[in-house]
């Protein structure tokens, strides 16, 4: 077993030391963008500042052929574009891959002090964080980079559900965790094609009445990812650091994609992945408390002074367990409108 107070020591020389605080950026959508297409890659200057966090992906949806463009491509953007407050993410290549020690060995000396997080995809244990974690220190010491580059898994496997919680505490350098919906569901077995959301064969009816099985029976359609996103919010939260919805693969279907980030919200996820522009404002709306909201929270702080005892607000009481929940609200209303002025006003004008 490892020494705890070894923990936050670099694990090569010369490496930056480890955070001891995952820091909170303003994080409510994870866009993707392929950086080997050229197109796509044009558009990114424009896109900074217009979301939380911009991710090169180099994984799933790039070709083999493309790998190395892909590559390359997120190293010229990354050098050549200023991302202000605008977070720079990437996914590299799975640990089985014959590309993921390349993309480490290229984008840690070229763009290291501009990386922010790397997503490291179908994380199974926390031995996939450990190499991740050495290989890491040792590139950012050989490159002189200033500050550590976080670490993102993704949970797309069984194994890695199933070890959700020594995967969040592996490593100072976790940063968060995303669902992968599509993967896990191949992993599991699981009967669905579709990418995230429910499943209309997946549901519960209501009793008969009279005993009339075949009479007009509602059916309530469930969500297929319910446990193991309150399981992965549970390991982030008992370990500091983030978790986030991973894709909404139905673009077209806006109002369930909408349904979908909104019920991560509400049990804990700080963001989503984003795949299509017209989901980057459905992100925003939703993991941004509304402004009814937050002048609520703070209306219920104010009532409770020091935050012991209780008191009745409207008819509903209140005691210290809701101003706990009212300063999560507030404190990430305050965090998101630091840097969004249109939220910012919002928030003073229901004040």
């Amino acid at each position: 077993m490892r020494n705890p107070r070894a923990f936050f020591r670099p694990l090569a020389v010369g490496a930056p030391e480890p955070v001891q605080e995952v820091p909170f950026k303003p994080s409510r959508m994870i866009h993707f963008f392929d950086p080997s297409n050229e197109r796509m890659a044009a558009k990114v200057p424009a896109l900074v500042g217009t979301v939380d966090i911009l991710l090169g992906n180099l994984e799933d949806a790039i070709q083999a052929d493309r790998k190395e463009a892909a590559r390359a491509g997120l190293i010229n953007i990354a050098q050549t574009t200023d991302f202000g407050a605008t977070q720079l993410w990437t996914r590299i290549n799975s640990l089985d891959s014959p590309w993921v020690l390349d993309d480490l060995l290229a984008l840690v000396p070229a763009i290291g002090e501009k990386l922010d997080v790397i997503m490291v995809p179908k994380v199974e244990g926390p031995e996939d964080i450990y190499y991740i974690d050495r290989l890491l220190a040792q590139l950012e010491a050989k490159a002189g980079i200033s500050r550590p580059i976080l670490v993102h898994a993704i949970l797309e496997t069984a194994a890695g559900v199933n070890n959700v919680e020594a995967i969040a505490a592996a490593s100072p350098r976790m940063q968060g965790m995303s669902l992968g919906p599509a993967d896990l569901a191949a992993s599991r077995r699981m009967k669905t094609t579709r990418v995230g959301g429910g499943h209309p064969g997946y549901l519960v009816r209501t009793d008969p009445v009279d005993g009339e099985i075949n009479a007009d029976r509602p059916i309530f359609q469930q969500d297929l990812w319910h446990y193991t996103i309150a399981a992965m919010v549970d390991a982030c939260a008992a370990n500091e650091i983030l978790p986030f919805y991973g894709p909404f693969g139905d673009i077209a279907d806006v109002v369930a994609c909408e349904d979908q980030f909104r019920n991560a919200f509400l049990l804990g996820c700080v963001g989503t992945w984003t795949l299509h522009p017209v989901q980057v404002g459905i992100a925003r709306k939703v993991f941004s408390p509304s402004a009814q909201d937050v002048a609520w929270a703070r209306k219920v702080i104010d009532a409770m002074g020091d935050g012991t005892g209780a008191v009745m607000i409207d008819g509903k009481m209140q005691d210290d367990a809701t101003v706990k929940q009212c300063r999560v609200v507030v404190g990430l209303a305050d965090a998101l409108a630091a840097n969004d002025p249109e939220l910012a006003a919002a928030y003073a004008s229901n004040v």
